[in-house]
């Protein structure tokens, strides 16, 4: 028996990347899937499929994140198609990165917005529904930036920064009905973003990292699994870090 068995997940921005491992992860552990992107496209199609495999309940929705009133909207969709909900992983995430001088208006609240904010969103939509199972596991998708900063990515670090705040909130506030909220705090890792860099600029990231790699998704996502699951059934308010000891 898988360690999510019989257990509902809700993951946000999960078509590809980091969101799409974490569901991939829950799924073979014996959860439904249910997740959310701003389009249902090719790439939502396929892994849609790939979910499929291990048998259990899926289902895609599109919805606009940062948006309150439409992920008010889908939650009830998603609550009705699925039962209940048993845990949240408040993935959907942006950049726009430049330096504070000559950030726009824009970059900052398209960032916040829709890495924040969406975090609000969901968790206002779903606590009265984890509070009623009295039980839930809260996951919001941070960074090592949220802890140390980083220049060029004010608007970033800041949104990522107001999730560990954000859950360490929730776990005070919910720990009374049983809901747990906690943080990952990813480093450097190993996505179609990164692929994108210089092989000099990958190979300056990797030599900042004591294991001397780069991370995959899959690392990430077992954090995840452990945080989702009765393995951490007394771990809540806590910022896990995923990053080789480049931030420790």
């Amino acid at each position: 028996m898988g360690l999510l068995e019989g257990k509902v997940a809700l993951v946000t921005g999960a078509a590809r990347g980091i969101g799409k491992a974490i569901a991939l992860k829950f799924a073979s552990e014996g959860a439904d899937v249910a997740f959310t992107d701003l389009v249902i496209n090719e790439a939502a199609e396929q892994t849609i499929k790939e979910l499929e495999a291990f048998g259990h309940k899926v289902k895609g929705y599109a919805s606009n994140a940062a948006n309150f009133e439409e992920t008010h909207t889908v939650v009830e969709q998603i609550l009705a198609d699925f039962g209940k909900i048993d845990i949240l992983v408040n993935n959907a995430g942006i950049t726009k990165d430049g330096l504070m001088m000559r950030m726009t208006e824009q970059q900052w609240d398209a960032v916040i917005g829709v890495n924040l904010k969406s975090a609000f969103n969901f968790i206002h939509a779903i606590t009265p529904i984890m509070a009623r199972q009295r039980g839930g596991s809260i996951i919001n998708m941070s960074s090592v930036v949220g802890v140390s900063g980083n220049a060029g990515q004010c608007n970033y670090s800041a949104s990522k920064a107001g999730m560990i705040g954000l859950a360490k909130s929730i776990a005070k506030e919910m720990g009374p009905r049983g809901i747990r909220a906690n943080c990952i705090a990813p480093g450097f890792i190993i996505s179609d973003m990164t692929n994108a860099l210089s092989q000099e600029v990958r190979d300056a990231w990797t030599k900042q990292i004591p294991l001397r790699r780069g991370g995959t998704p899959e690392d990430v996502a077992n954090v995840a699994l452990f945080l989702a699951s009765d393995l951490s059934s007394y771990v809540s308010g806590q910022v896990i870090h995923c990053c080789g000891a480049m931030n420790c």
